[in-house]
């Protein structure tokens, strides 16, 4: 295949987007395939700087021919900040910058500029409090941006004896509104569209999944919660008559030990802080958010914006390498 191009936004910047990708271009650590930063050309030239590295910036449009990546070099699809940016201080003017870098790059995947974009951390609060206030985070931004009814959010890591992806049925909710948004519906689309991601873009055929109970003990029979007797169980039933491997409603405090993983290829839990603990236990810093069921591949790191670490040049780079190695790859699957 020809070298894929990953268009990477640099996110919050006041955070340590920028310098993520400035470290990126330091080392290209022989990633197949050509990055193009999105972001404020002067930024990222101030902020190397300010780190001391010696990076040369070339800025292009999206369309134009890009450059073999160099040691030292970064490629960037420039967007303006709204007002200069200082490391480590937050201002949400500059919420409709870091949003303009969000659409210049899905514009580029949609057109078949760019086959993937990859997504360096950006803070929620700041783009509310700069006048966006129905933003709840990245993945749902996406999913409204591409027209999609449902996408899933699934963090995945290598730093396991076995891969351990774990995807979620709802996603950046307060904890009082999950039961009532798990539904036949959505549990249906998320697990279709899940299991048919792990098939065309991880190449799994009969992908097996492990479904989390919403309730302690995956309910005790409808003694701590009715919802796995009510919806989760019958949803799960439907969905293994038409050829779907789920296992489950398991509890989810005992799910997570190699005697299921060790069989299962991913794991759908029913909301965020019920699955993403586990696996950033297991490889924070070394893992990945990808956003599935939105025609094109988007990754992510798997941490946030860092604001006490930005400017110091301190920031690991790991999470970020992963994204864009798993977007790479995933690419890859449909080439």
């Amino acid at each position: 295949m020809t070298r894929p191009i990953l268009a990477l936004t640099t996110g919050e910047p006041a955070g340590i987007g920028p310098e993520l990708a400035l470290a990126v271009a330091r080392d290209w650590q022989q990633l197949d395939a050509t990055v193009v930063a999105v972001g404020d050309p002067d930024l990222l030239a101030e902020r190397a700087q300010r780190l001391g590295w010696p990076i040369e910036l070339d800025v292009l449009v999206p369309g134009d021919a890009l450059p073999a990546p160099i040691n030292g070099r970064l490629t960037v699809w420039p967007a303006s900040l709204a007002t200069p940016s200082k490391a480590g201080h937050l201002d949400p003017a500059n919420a409709g910058y870091v949003l303009e870098t969000l659409d210049i790059a899905i514009d580029a995947c949609q057109r078949g500029i760019a086959d993937a974009m990859v997504t360096a951390p950006l803070h929620k609060g700041a783009i509310i409090e700069g006048g966006y206030p129905g933003f709840t985070g990245h993945t749902e931004y996406l999913r409204d941006a591409c027209g999609v009814e449902e996408v899933v959010m699934m963090l995945a890591t290598e730093r396991t004896s076995r891969p351990l992806r774990v995807a979620l049925a709802t996603t950046h909710l307060p904890l009082s509104q999950v039961a009532g948004a798990i539904t036949e519906a959505g549990l249906t689309r998320v697990a279709r569209i899940l299991a048919e991601e792990l098939t065309r873009r991880f190449g799994i055929v009969s992908p097996r999944i492990l479904v989390c109970g919403l309730n302690p003990h995956a309910g005790e029979d409808g003694h701590l919660g009715r919802e796995e007797l009510e919806v989760i169980t019958p949803t799960l039933n439907r969905l293994r008559e038409d050829g779907l491997d789920l296992v489950g409603p398991l509890p989810a405090d005992t799910l997570f030990t190699p005697r299921h993983l060790d069989h299962a290829d991913a794991v759908l839990a029913m909301y965020h802080d019920q699955g993403l603990p586990v696996l950033k236990y297991a490889g924070f810093g070394q893992a990945a958010n990808i956003t599935l069921g939105l025609g094109m591949v988007r990754t992510s790191v798997d941490h946030g914006t860092a604001l006490d670490l930005a400017g110091s040049g301190l920031a690991d780079v790991g999470s970020l390498r992963v994204a864009l190695q798993v977007a790479r790859q995933m690419t890859a699957r449909v080439h």
